[in-house]
């Protein structure tokens, strides 16, 4: 399943959150949840990354197969104490800013708080009960340098994440230019698919 611009926007307007409209290249990022596999950990690519931005007036729109969730690996493998981290859908204000992910490539990285649910039990299900609030590195960022990543593993552990090194290069060229123009601050908005109609 795929989603219109327009969807999108009525869906995150819904919610009462912010569209950006005014301007070239005022960038929305949004990203979709599959609703369907409820709490299941999948290990795969299920759900999406888009972008949608004004340029010479004209609306453009991108979509992308990501991971919104972490994988098999990231959930039974975890490195914080409190459990594995798994973003909680909402609007982020100026939760993100060009940096290094891991002090390795550019990429989106986290500079403002955000809330995630908390798994530490390895069941396979995630854990929707306990919420932190806070910088946890909580990343926008590609899997395998190469080609399309198949399973998810621990390229995730809260972080947000292309399966498709292309999408993520396509990506980040449209916020590099986007940061020519704005701030360096980029707001990150979870939509789960069953709020989009």
């Amino acid at each position: 399943m795929s989603y219109t611009r327009e969807q999108i926007e009525a869906a995150v307007k819904a919610k009462g959150y912010k569209y950006f409209e005014n301007g070239d290249f005022n960038v929305n990022i949004i990203g979709i949840r599959n609703s369907s596999t409820g709490t299941k950990v999948t290990n795969v690519f299920d759900d999406y990354l888009t972008i949608s931005y004004k340029e010479g007036g004209e609306w453009k729109f991108k979509i992308w197969p990501a991971t919104t969730d972490p994988g098999t690996k990231g959930v039974k493998e975890f490195h914080n104490a409190a459990g594995v981290a798994r973003l909680v859908p909402g609007q982020y204000s100026g939760s993100h800013h060009l940096g290094l992910h891991q002090g390795k490539y550019e990429a989106l990285k986290q500079k403002a708080n955000v809330k995630v649910y908390r798994d530490a039990n390895k069941d396979m299900n995630f854990d929707e009960s306990v919420i932190q609030e806070g910088i946890f590195g909580i990343n926008i960022h590609r899997s395998s340098a190469t080609g399309t990543s198949t399973y998810v593993e621990n390229w995730s552990e809260g972080c947000q994440v292309f399966a498709n090194v292309e999408h993520f290069n396509k990506f980040m060229a449209i916020c590099e230019h986007a940061t020519k123009i704005h701030p360096n601050s980029f707001t990150y908005t979870l939509l789960e698919s069953k709020d989009i109609k």
